[in-house]
């Protein structure tokens, strides 16, 4: 019977993961203001979507009706992030992911004509997405657009905000429940609890302040060497702006063209000289230190409130469950997004977020116990 083709699996599963790409890919395009890389983006949304008609008709042959198809929770999340907070925010978990499946066609005999597509999609989001979808080649001031684009810090800000508010949750739940394990009264735990999250959110806004300063002044000092070695030897920094652009695949000759093209500007010049050799956006600079100090704060602020709230309202042995118990939401929701960044499934992430926060929260607790047993 053709429902006992042992490929059948296999071929509804590769159907599932080309429908959700298509669909990522396609919301991307509708959330993108760039035209230029809404383009691409519709161009690798048609690329996936004729990669799943070939499953679709594989499966057709063999007898069996096309599933009906809803997009993977993962998939809908980053569709939902990107709406949202921007494409900027879900494109580098996007680029991660594929990279980690360029090759996820290897063992499949008859997919071997979809392997050079995958391991191209990789390579257009993680390196030339920006400037590869206009026609007529790509010019020196593509390659600068695109970099602005590749390089900028918002990809890191969803990362960022979910581990500063699960620092904010887990030091704050432990010391709370180490002190309810010595015993203190509610009153204590509440000024306890408050004060370690206004003293935690400071020392994190005040790192991040330096950390952001520290970059920013770096970055000037070295825009302003690039700049000094773009005025005296123009014709060094073309050479080694073209052989960046040679490393990056494009012919001798195109990358030659491309630098002499860019070094008529000397601004345009030191912009792309300082996204291309140094990595640094000469827009951001780093970012702006009171901003990220202020995300800081109010991120760390957020996560640590959960373990403090029942103290407001209630006291005693109700008050230490109910606090682990929220605590224990707040880890399981932090755990799901998570699984954006590490592969890994939402029940995963979440268990182990919750267990290793846990397991902290007792050992505080234990160790609080004990410290006030010696004190009494």
């Amino acid at each position: 019977m053709a429902t006992k083709n042992p490929d059948i699996a296999r071929f509804k599963a590769n159907l599932a993961d080309e429908r959700d790409s298509a669909a990522l890919y396609l919301a991307l395009a509708e959330a993108e203001a760039d035209p230029v890389r809404a383009d691409l983006f519709r161009q690798l949304a048609q690329s996936e979507t004729e990669h799943a008609d070939l499953w679709r008709d594989r499966l057709a042959a063999l007898g069996i009706a096309e599933p009906r198809h809803r997009p993977s929770w993962r998939s809908r999340m980053l569709i939902f992030l990107a709406r949202r907070i921007g494409v900027g925010a879900v494109l580098p978990t996007i680029a991660a992911a594929e990279v980690a499946d360029q090759n996820k066609y290897a063992g499949q005999a008859d997919a071997a004509e979809l392997m050079n597509a995958e391991r191209s999609h990789a390579a257009i989001v993680n390196a030339t997405l920006g400037a590869g979808g206009k026609s007529g080649g790509i010019s020196g001031a593509d390659i600068a657009r695109a970099e602005k684009w590749h390089r900028g810090a918002a990809g890191n800000a969803l990362r960022a905000s979910v581990l500063g508010a699960n620092d904010g949750l887990v030091s704050n739940f432990c010391l709370i429940m180490g002190v309810a394990g010595a015993g203190l009264t509610n009153r204590s735990i509440l000024l306890t609890g408050l004060a370690g999250l206004i003293s935690g959110a400071c020392s994190m806004a005040l790192g991040e302040w330096l950390s952001v300063t520290n970059a920013r002044e770096l970055a000037a000092n070295q825009m302003a060497r690039e700049a000094q070695e773009i005025a005296e030897t123009p014709e060094a920094e073309t050479r080694e702006l073209a052989l960046i652009y040679q490393a990056k695949g494009m012919t001798r000759e195109s990358a030659q063209a491309a630098a002499a093209q860019i070094m008529q500007d000397k601004d345009k010049a030191l912009d792309t000289l300082a996204r291309e050799e140094l990595g640094i956006d000469p827009d951001e600079l780093g970012g702006n230190p009171w901003t990220a100090a202020g995300a800081s704060f109010g991120l760390f602020a957020l996560g640590a409130v959960f373990p403090i709230a029942p103290y407001l309202f209630t006291s005693g042995t109700p008050a230490v469950l109910l606090s682990a118990a929220l605590a224990v939401l707040a880890l399981a929701a932090i755990g799901v997004v998570t699984c954006l960044f590490n592969g890994r499934t939402p029940l995963f992430s979440a268990t182990r977020q919750v267990v290793i926060g846990c397991a902290a929260a007792a050992v505080t607790y234990g160790a609080g116990h004990l410290m006030g047993v010696a004190v009494s």
